[in-house]
């Protein structure tokens, strides 16, 4: 079956999990690398915004070593916030994947509400300065992720933030670039198609997940998502799952279940190339062993 065969090699590099501090994770790590072994999946990239996932990663991918399980940080203020020594200490033990402040961002309290039902403690985490400038402190982050050579993502965006911290990042020869869930969720304003297709052109994937399908969450309707891969250019896209919230699907059977529906909503030859995109970029990732101490 075509869905099946396009299940089998892909990563998904969006998986939540628990133990999780806001909303519960259906399964823990182990049970979702069980799950992508079962599927026939490539890899995974484990997400946590309360803690670094490293060192769990490389714990469970000796238990799952059918599958490549990557560990990943996110720039919250559960880690410390723009944590240059958590990112670097992260990157020894082996993560791959950089996301800057997601729940915590300054523009994100709106979302948080949603989510949560909590609210920002504070004004929030920003990057950018008042006049949309990258603040001091991200010229230390970026030298991190070009020397250990991560994936620099950006969550909840401000719609300047990624063109900013893109540029930055090409300038000292960073080329692993992702928007995550591009098409919306992106704070108080969504990115229009013509920037998401600039900010491919600027090298970066654009990430379109699952769970703002689901009538458990966001209820989006797909096809405004066909439409935008189709304008901004399959080349230019991936497709990962966002799952693992306690209500939601396991992550491994969400990317099933997009994959599928996405075939139904878009050419096939695009979803192909969309996941074949995504398995050039991330075996870049495949092939480097993780460090340690």
């Amino acid at each position: 079956m075509i869905i099946d065969e396009l299940v089998r090699g892909s990563i998904d590099m969006h998986c939540h999990h628990s133990p999780s501090m806001y909303i519960p994770g259906r399964m823990d790590a182990l049970e979702t690398a069980k799950w992508a072994r079962q599927m026939g999946m490539k890899a995974i990239v484990l997400k946590n915004t309360s803690y670094p996932t490293a060192p769990l990663a490389a714990i469970v991918e000796q238990l799952v070593p059918e599958v490549k399980i990557f560990g990943s940080i996110c720039l919250d203020y559960e880690i410390g916030g723009l944590n240059c020594r958590a990112l670097e200490f992260s990157a020894k033990f082996g993560a791959k994947v950089v996301l800057d402040a997601d729940l915590s961002a300054a523009n994100s309290g709106a979302n948080i509400r949603k989510l949560t039902g909590a609210g920002l403690v504070d004004k929030g985490i920003s990057i950018l300065n008042k006049d949309n400038k990258l603040i001091p402190e991200i010229a230390r982050i970026l030298s991190l992720v070009k020397e250990y050579d991560l994936v620099l993502a950006t969550v909840i965006s401000h719609r300047k933030k990624p063109f900013a911290l893109f540029e930055a990042a090409r300038a000292i020869g960073i080329s692993k670039l992702v928007v995550t869930h591009g098409l919306w969720f992106n704070g108080e304003e969504n990115f229009t198609l013509e920037e998401l297709k600039q900010l491919g052109k600027m090298g970066a994937f654009i990430e379109h997940t699952y769970v703002g399908f689901l009538p458990t969450d966001f209820r989006n309707d797909p096809k405004p998502m066909a439409e935008a891969i189709k304008y901004i250019g399959a080349e230019h896209c991936i497709m990962s799952s966002d799952l693992g919230e306690y209500y939601n699907p396991p992550p491994a059977e969400g990317m099933r279940m997009f994959i599928r529906d996405s075939c139904l909503k878009i050419a096939f030859p695009n979803v192909r190339l969309s996941l074949w995109q995504k398995r050039i970029r991330l075996n870049y990732l495949v092939w480097i062993k993780p460090r340690y101490g």
